[in-house]
């Protein structure tokens, strides 16, 4: 199971306040002014991260585990969907236009459903998951 997170490291910066880096994922560094702050701006990079890797069609690297130090992060919920609408497509090796020949609707609901900047209802993505043989699976875990 994909859980799309990924471990970030917060460095103390020089000016004051932290730098994030994340080793999976090179292009998300970002800083935050105290910890809190930094967790929340490294998930708002990683919703960018993960827009472009899907628009761009490049897959999501394997997430590895947490060193000392070093926190999991996920993106928004609704970007974790669509991210994981995504795999699902590529391990299934469809397309969108077959995809929306399996839901019964236009292709551009597919891209859509795939857009990271449209707000997109999370029933109608786990339809489309389901659609592919897979389930969307939505967890609790302590802040």
């Amino acid at each position: 199971m994909n859980r799309f997170q990924y471990p970030v490291l917060l460095t103390p910066a020089e000016e004051g306040g932290f730098v994030v880096t994340c080793r999976d994922l090179p292009q998300l560094i970002t800083q935050g002014d105290t910890e809190e702050d930094a967790l929340e701006q490294a998930a708002d990079a990683m919703d960018e991260v993960f827009a472009t890797y899907m628009v761009e069609g490049i897959g999501f690297p394997e997430p590895s585990k947490a060193k000392r130090r070093e926190h999991l992060v996920a993106p928004p919920a609704e970007t974790t969907a669509k991210a994981a609408l995504f795999v699902a497509m590529r391990q299934a090796g469809i397309s969108k236009l077959q995809l929306a020949r399996r839901l019964g609707v236009d292709e551009k609901e597919v891209r859509r459903l795939l857009d990271p900047h449209y707000g997109s209802k999370l029933p109608r993505i786990a339809q489309a998951i389901s659609v592919l043989g897979q389930r969307l699976v939505i967890g609790l875990e302590p802040a």
